[in-house]
């Protein structure tokens, strides 16, 4: 290995260093889900909590959690019997968000990190959700479960279907030309005029700019349809495709 030569201001000892970094630092755009504490997390929450991930079974294991403490400004949370409770329950918390002064240092105490705002969140001017979008990304083979595919510069484009367990996330839109049965995350970015479309609505999950609505909360008349999914205000629509 060539090895450059790096001299110490203090004792003038040289020291052998790589020619090459030993890491990288890059910028990678990942989701998280949000889940939003309104009361303590006493039994009755654990008991609510436990009633819809039987729900949706493995559709949050291991998956990034935030807690959002908008409405719990008054609360002293436990965060480490709270991780250690997600814990058992195969759920992945790794921050806050909306938390006092307190809470955050508890929160830091209990290895978890505050963080800001998805949306409102100061980006750099090519990463700002009304910055212009690059081209598409086409995939012309069938998104199989277990598979995570993401746009980072604009719109996804499946030409198939995507299977259930399966991920898809677009900083612009999302069209899947066949079945959705997997999670659709449109609008990574904030982007809230994003849309999603598909031939066959069956996903477990669906959501532009943050919002989402999960397979429970989606019409039974609207299931199997050629549909559109738009945010109007906080209110995530979906419709048939006429």
């Amino acid at each position: 290995m060539t090895l450059l030569q790096q001299v110490s201001a203090n004792d003038r000892s040289v020291r052998p260093v790589p020619a090459t970094a030993p890491f990288q630092i890059r910028g990678r755009l990942f989701t998280a889900i949000v889940l939003e504490l309104a009361g303590p997390a006493n039994d009755e929450f654990y008991a609510a909590l436990d009633a819809r991930l039987a729900q949706v079974e493995h559709f949050f294991t291991y998956v990034p959690l935030v807690l959002d403490l908008g409405k719990a400004a008054g609360l002293s949370v436990e965060f480490a019997e709270l991780v250690r409770e997600f814990r058992a329950r195969r759920l992945t918390l790794i921050g806050i968000r909306n938390g006092t002064a307190e809470q955050k240092k508890a929160a830091l105490a209990a290895g978890l990190i505050a963080l800001r705002g998805g949306r409102e969140l100061p980006l750099d001017k090519e990463d700002r959700a009304d910055a212009p979008r690059g081209g598409a990304m086409v995939v012309t083979e069938p998104v199989r479960s277990g598979q995570r595919l993401l746009a980072e510069a604009g719109d996804l484009v499946v030409v198939g279907s995507v299977s259930s367990g399966a991920e898809v996330i677009a900083r612009g839109n999302i069209h899947v030309y066949g079945a959705m049965r997997g999670r659709a995350l449109a609008g990574a970015n904030g982007d809230t005029k994003a849309r999603i479309f598909c031939h066959s609505l069956e996903a477990e999950l669906i959501a532009i700019a943050g919002i989402y609505r999960t397979t429970d909360d989606i019409e039974t008349s609207l299931r199997k349809q050629r549909v559109q999914v738009f945010l109007k205000g906080d209110a995530l629509c979906v419709e048939p495709l006429k």
